[in-house]
This record gives C-alpha cells, structure tokens and sequence, in this order.
C-alpha cells in the first residue's frame, strides 16, 4: 500500500524559510514521481513543483520559482521541499502525493496523497 506522510510544516514570518518532508512507504521512488501541491483557503489545489521517478524536476507554480526547491533522497525514500522568501500568500495546506513514473501538473494524474500539512506565513 503506498503512504506518504509530511513532517515539518509550521509558521514562519515572511521572508522566512522552511522545509517539508515526504516520506514514502509501500513503493520505492525509483519507480515514481513525488509532486508537491498546496491550497489556499478558498482556492482550488495548485500543483508547486514534482521530481520524477529519474530524478528530473519540473516547476508548476510561478510564484514559487526561484523561491521553492525540490529534492530526493532515494536512500531514505524522501522527498523534501525546500521554502524560502516565503510570502503571506504562501500560506496553505501542503500536499505531497506519488504518480507512477512521471510527473503532471494536475492532481486526478496522482495516485496516493499524505494528509497534508499546514503551513502559515504571517507577521
């Protein structure tokens, strides 16, 4: 059964940073692509950033670029998301979810979520 779970989300000022993890179990990432998405209250859900099952990345969220980084380690089966600059209107709860082999920019492509985790950012 594959299971995703976050860790590390929280409250920040702005301009400040943050790292999530993703923690995946049931499946090895060699075989699938991690993408991170978030929703705002009152928003839909929008795709942030992905790694595919090789390693490659793929940026979905223009307001995160430059700001955001993604990355793995394929030893622990971790995916982690790298936040800085963070702005107010970053503030959402953060989804990790698995798609087998290759990444997209729509959730309906993915196959497994973690619980999500809030993340706030405010003065």
């Amino acid at each position: 059964q594959l299971q995703l779970v976050e860790s590390g989300g929280g409250s920040v000022q702005p301009g400040g940073s943050l790292g999530l993890s993703c923690a995946a179990s049931g499946f090895t990432l060699d075989y699938y692509a991690i993408g991170w998405f978030r929703q705002a209250p009152g928003k839909e859900r929008e795709g942030v950033v992905c790694i595919d099952s090789r390693g490659d990345i793929s940026n979905y969220a223009e307001s995160a670029k430059g700001r955001f980084s993604i990355l793995r380690n394929t030893a622990k089966n971790t995916v982690y998301l790298g936040m800085s600059s963070l702005k107010p209107e970053d503030t959402a709860v953060y989804y990790c979810a698995a798609a087998a082999w290759s990444c997209s920019q729509y959730d309906r492509q993915y196959t497994a979520w973690g619980q999500g985790i809030q993340v706030t950012v405010s003065s």
